[in-house]
């Protein structure tokens, strides 16, 4: 399946590890949350990069105190209709504070692509018609209401705080936008809503 990572398709780096005698392999290693439960401290030990699979019953409160030690974090939906992972990468984001990469693997629609863009995905492992229409799912949206994981600021700061929609379709992680310092007010009566 192909991987999409900040708008482009590239060929995956990592090796997805299954069983014991896998770990011994060199190179970006993603493991299951059970394997790296059992062989954690071997893991530790470990040269390169070192990747956690999360199932969507798999909270990321399980390796919380470990997230300084994953370059990625792929969150699994089983099935489009499950939406942990949704919730999952902004606790990532937001709580835990984890800037490495997050990957959504599995059952994943075009539709859905935007909103976990929102959430704090970076990266996907689409199936060929999610890919084929990667372009089209991530600027189909442009202004938002609700605020998100992202870098792009709700309608209702734009409008309170003046701030510019983004110029261009970007999935290139950066700062959340920060509104302006308030100028005093320069009329008679300032309108609240």
């Amino acid at each position: 399946m192909p991987l999409i990572k900040n708008g482009a398709r590239l060929q995956d780096p990592w090796f997805a590890a299954a069983t014991e005698e896998e770990l011994d392999r060199s190179g970006p290693m993603l493991v299951p949350l059970a394997l790296w439960q059992e062989h954690r401290d071997r893991l530790v030990d470990r040269v390169g990069p070192i990747g956690i699979r999360l199932a969507s019953h798999e909270s990321p409160a399980a390796i919380a105190d470990d997230l300084d030690r994953f370059d990625l974090v792929a969150l699994e939906f089983p099935k489009f209709t499950d939406g942990r992972a949704f919730s999952y990468a902004r606790l990532l984001r937001e709580r835990h504070g984890f800037t490495g990469e997050i990957r959504a693997i599995g059952h994943v629609l075009r539709d859905q692509i935007a909103f976990l863009l929102r959430c704090g995905f970076d990266a996907f492992d689409l199936d060929e018609r999610a890919a084929a229409g990667w372009q089209a799912a991530t600027g189909a949206f442009t202004a938002w209401y609700q605020p998100a994981a992202d870098a792009d600021a709700p309608i209702p700061a734009r409008r309170r705080y003046a701030v510019p929609a983004r110029t261009s379709v970007s999935v290139i992680r950066s700062d959340p936008v920060q509104p302006p310092a308030p100028e005093p007010a320069s009329c008679a009566a300032n309108w609240a809503y």
